[in-house]
């Protein structure tokens, strides 16, 4: 019996993963769920499921869990970030789901990996801010990592031997990219985009702010870099294509000619099942892909004077560790604003072009402290520049 801990249970991943779990009583039991601020939600998870532990923010959130619990047992309660870190290295715990959104999932994600466990990761933020010293502790700790953005599963599953591993026979990978909502959608009317109508992604339900990133392509920039990182490939063998139908989720290009693509519905409990089960597989609760009624699968060059945002990641990953330290923190304030109604949606490039622009004399960090100085140093520049922004 593998026990799991899930990190961010209440959002779209936790939830993905929590369903494929009830497929498998069996093989699976839930030890531990963490939420930010949806304690309703956790509460009805906790009858559900009744975890051994629960992690939450603070004091206030484990009083109203505790409220909303009712006459139901209260489980262990750990609370802040050093709860959440403690959550993710339990020594019972064999699986932790790293689905936390932002830059709050990176000690957690560090956690797990100096304590060895199978870190089934959806955080993007964990590489992307400290690639280095994430994956520096993922191999210092004995911890296996096994993705699970749909894109790097995609590509684990079509590496050389399934091992997800890159060697001199690959040539490129492909990232596939939906396009997002704003796909066809005239450049000249951005400007006028809703919180709304960026959330409604064409093809995945997901987080508000993870949907807008889909729909600058912000989400395909830091997959480039994941993927870069995760697999030890210059940014020039890290490819992106439209391809809005979302059947193909990754292809490898080998040097033979080769191109290996995954197929499946755009659907996470199909990545999630991979790698909870790794090296084996199970049922995940998705429909099997019925290639007789796939009309067409169609491809493009992704339009950067479109998507901007998919340039700036690129550039990032150009300038090191630090460059991509600023991109993902001045998004997140971006992206914040834009949500809040207090930024326009054409303007979330503008404030991250402008972070990064003054991040290119930065040192790269060489130590987690330094990470979290960077960090917070570019945060307070987006802040400068939406309000350089709102007072125009």
């Amino acid at each position: 019996m593998k026990q799991i801990v899930i990190l961010g249970a209440t959002g779209s991943v936790g939830q993905s993963t929590l369903d494929v779990l009830a497929l498998h009583p069996n093989e699976y039991t839930v030890l531990g769920l963490s939420a930010h601020s949806r304690m309703f939600e956790l509460a009805v998870l906790v009858k559900q499921y009744k975890p051994a532990y629960v992690a939450v923010p603070n004091a206030e959130a484990a009083q109203a869990l505790k409220q909303a619990l009712g006459s139901e047992p209260l489980p262990s309660v750990l609370l802040g970030e050093q709860g959440l870190c403690d959550l993710a290295a339990l020594a019972q715990a064999s699986h932790i789901v790293a689905a936390i959104v932002g830059a709050a999932g990176l000690p957690s994600c560090i956690a797990a990996a100096q304590a060895g466990k199978t870190i089934l990761l959806a955080n993007k933020e964990a590489l992307v801010m400290a690639g280095s010293f994430f994956l520096q502790a993922v191999k210092d700790g004995g911890a296996t990592l096994l993705p699970l953005d749909s894109e790097h599963n995609a590509l684990f599953q079509c590496l050389p031997a399934g091992r997800g591993k890159v060697d001199a026979s690959v040539r490129c990978v492909w990232l596939t990219a939906s396009g997002g909502p704003f796909l066809k959608r005239d450049a000249r009317t951005l400007d006028s985009v809703t919180p709304d109508e960026a959330c409604k992604h064409p093809k995945w339900s997901m987080g508000r702010k993870i949907s807008v990133d889909s729909a600058t392509l912000m989400n395909k920039g830091l997959e480039v870099i994941e993927a870069a990182l995760m697999y030890g490939l210059p940014s020039e063998r890290v490819k992106v294509v439209i391809h809005p139908q979302s059947t193909i989720h990754a292809l490898v290009q080998y040097v033979d000619g080769s191109l290996l693509a995954h197929l499946s519905h755009p659907d996470m409990r199909v990545p999630i099942a991979q790698a909870l089960a790794y090296p084996l597989r199970i049922e995940s609760g998705v429909a099997d892909l019925d290639m007789t009624v796939l009309e067409t699968l169609n491809f493009a060059v992704p339009d950067v004077a479109h998507f901007p945002c998919l340039a700036l990641a690129y550039e990032a990953l150009s300038m090191g560790q630090h460059g991509c330290i600023a991109l993902n923190a001045a998004n997140e304030i971006a992206v914040e604003a834009f949500l809040n109604q207090q930024l326009a949606f054409t303007h979330i490039a503008t404030i991250v072009q402008a972070v990064l622009s003054q991040s290119a004399t930065w040192l790269a960090p060489t130590t987690l402290h330094e990470v979290y100085a960077l960090d917070a140093k570019a945060r307070s520049l987006a802040h400068i520049a939406l309000e350089r922004y709102q007072s125009l």
